[in-house]
């Protein structure tokens, strides 16, 4: 897929709404009513219009684990870094504050799926997990697409040598250096060459959370930091 992101958004990537706390940040609409939106708001299902508080996620682990989503959850939701759905009205999130928020959708089977692709995440196989769990109730990976959104860049994730040489190893792609030319990651380098392997057309709307302000990033803040959100949802006939 070679459409530039702009070309997608409906607010441009690197220049938030002065009201981005409130707003989505980034919306785009797929065919057959399938949604995808980028959200600073503390409640990101009022503010791309659907029910207050109405947003599914999952208790993120870091981990691998993909779960199919019919509904809000009955009691406490479990612990998973992806979550797919294959009904209409079902809006899912993925909060995040430097982990790479990464949507997909098939439009044509109407499922969509959300991921939390940090290190550890990615190194695992989260993304190819939520792949897998979307074919299952009738998506195409030669017809699904993804959407990575801003997260910490390469240049800004520093990392100890034995540790970007342990998941280089598994990666190569996501080996880098900062900007003080220290040993770095770049995640979302890996989850892209994940997807391309899948057979996943991705894409990714430009933007580093370290150094962007409007945006969460535990790296610049500390672990207090506010999460953002990724949510994909398909509307209601």
């Amino acid at each position: 897929m070679t459409s530039p992101p702009d070309r997608l958004a409906s607010t441009p990537s690197g220049d938030p709404p002065a009201t981005a706390s409130a707003t989505a940040r980034w919306r785009h609409d797929l065919p057959s009513g399938v949604r995808w939106a980028f959200s600073t708001a503390p409640d990101p299902a009022a503010a791309v219009g659907l029910g207050a508080g109405s947003a599914v996620a999952a208790r993120q682990v870091h981990g691998a684990r993909a779960v199919l989503v019919r509904g809000p959850w009955e009691g406490d939701a479990p612990e998973a870094d992806a979550l797919v759905t294959d009904r209409p009205g079902v809006l899912l999130a993925v909060r995040v504050a430097d982990c790479v928020p990464v949507l997909l959708a098939d439009p044509a089977a109407g499922v969509v799926g959300v991921a939390h692709a940090g290190r550890r995440g990615m190194d695992a196989g989260v993304v190819a997990a939520a792949v897998a769990l979307m074919a299952e109730v009738g998506a195409e990976p030669a017809r699904t697409r993804a959407v990575l959104g801003p997260s910490v860049c390469g240049r800004c994730y520093e990392v100890p040598a034995a540790m970007r040489d342990d998941v280089a190893s598994r990666h190569p792609v996501t080996a880098t250096r900062t900007w003080r030319a220290t040993p770095g990651l770049d995640v979302a380098a890996g989850v892209l060459e994940q997807l391309a392997a899948l057979g996943v057309a991705a894409e990714q709307v430009p933007g580093c959370t370290v150094e962007d302000e409007a945006l969460g990033s535990v790296r610049r803040s500390g672990p207090d930091a506010p999460r953002w959100s990724g949510l994909a949802w398909r509307e209601l006939p």
